[in-house]
């Protein structure tokens, strides 16, 4: 979906609000395997993801393993380096081509300041976020491994055939080898 479709159905704005917030972010094209967030670097953008699939993972023992997934229709943005004004310990790639927009964090403080509404807007994208990760710290202490792989498809519901398989196993903290016997099982 379009920043603009997007910002109109949030019924927070006025069309000609929305066409002026719109008009604020930059359009870019990422093509597929592109790392947009480098580990360990600085960024003070912010994303919103119109089409297309990113994967944030983090290395432990020389292995990438996937720390979340963002498909189309989200905000995301470096929170370390934002916030904390620390380098980010996660690299993001875009794991399919994708459409995003983008704005300096500073010049969105900008728009916040004219339309105050948008702080209530990511507000409500900040406890979503909690509750993904509130969901997988319980996916990755409390389940067994077949749970995981169902909580995964609930709370990425049209991702299990975009995602290779390798990359959800990370993330469910199983191996490869054991999702597909879990899979299987499904089918």
């Amino acid at each position: 979906m379009k920043l603009l479709s997007f910002l109109e159905n949030q019924n927070l704005f006025t069309k000609e609000e929305c066409s002026f917030i719109d008009s604020a972010f930059e359009k870019q094209k990422i093509p597929k395997g592109t790392v947009i967030q480098k580990l360990n670097e600085f960024s003070d953008n912010l994303y919103f993801l119109e089409s297309g699939l990113i994967r944030a993972y983090y290395y432990l023992d020389g292995k990438d393993i996937s720390h979340f997934f963002i498909d189309e229709n989200f905000f995301v943005a470096p929170i370390n380096s934002l916030f904390y004004n620390k380098s980010e310990p996660y690299e993001w790639e875009a794991i399919e081509p994708c459409a995003v927009r983008v704005i300096r964090y500073e010049k969105f403080l900008e728009l916040e300041n004219e339309y105050p509404r948008l702080a209530r807007m990511l507000l409500d994208f900040c406890v979503m976020m909690l509750d993904l990760l509130s969901q997988k710290l319980n996916l990755i202490k409390f389940q067994k491994a077949h749970d995981r792989y169902a909580i995964f498809l609930e709370m990425y519901p049209n991702l299990a055939n975009r995602v290779a398989l390798g990359d959800i196993a990370s993330f469910l903290g199983v191996t490869q080898q054991t999702l597909s016997v879990i899979r299987s099982k499904k089918a």
